[in-house]
């Protein structure tokens, strides 16, 4: 019986397994036969049970359910910040856009005049 550890790079973790090898006659060959131990904390580098004898008990649960909200909730916090500061820079460009149309409807009454007057002469 030997322990395995294979790498799965779509999901970035990396898994032990219980490899046992046996010979089978018909094919004349050695063939294995792997049972999931576990996989790898990329912190701790400890195994950490898959499975039945795995599974996490209600506190483990209740503690991975609370840090998980806390990030949301802080998440959700600097989005509401960003929402702030975003919505005062609109004001502020939008103030820029009514002065600026404005001076634009102010410079077209004169070039009007301009063109009344160039007619004139």
């Amino acid at each position: 019986m030997a322990i395995v550890k294979q790498y799965h790079k779509d999901t970035d973790t990396t898994y032990v397994y219980e490899s046992e090898s046996y010979w089978d006659p018909e094919l004349k060959q050695s063939r294995s036969q792997r049972k999931c131990i576990g996989k790898i904390d990329p912190n701790t580098g400890e195994i950490i049970p898959t499975g039945k004898r795995g599974r996490k008990n209600d506190k483990q649960d209740e503690k991975a359910d609370n840090e998980a909200y806390t990030k949301l909730l802080i998440a959700y916090q600097n989005t509401q910040q960003e929402n702030v500061t975003l919505s005062a820079k609109v004001n502020v460009l939008e103030k820029e856009l009514s002065d600026t149309v404005k001076q634009l409807r102010k410079y077209q009454t004169t070039v009007g005049k301009i063109k009344e007057l160039s007619e004139k002469l």
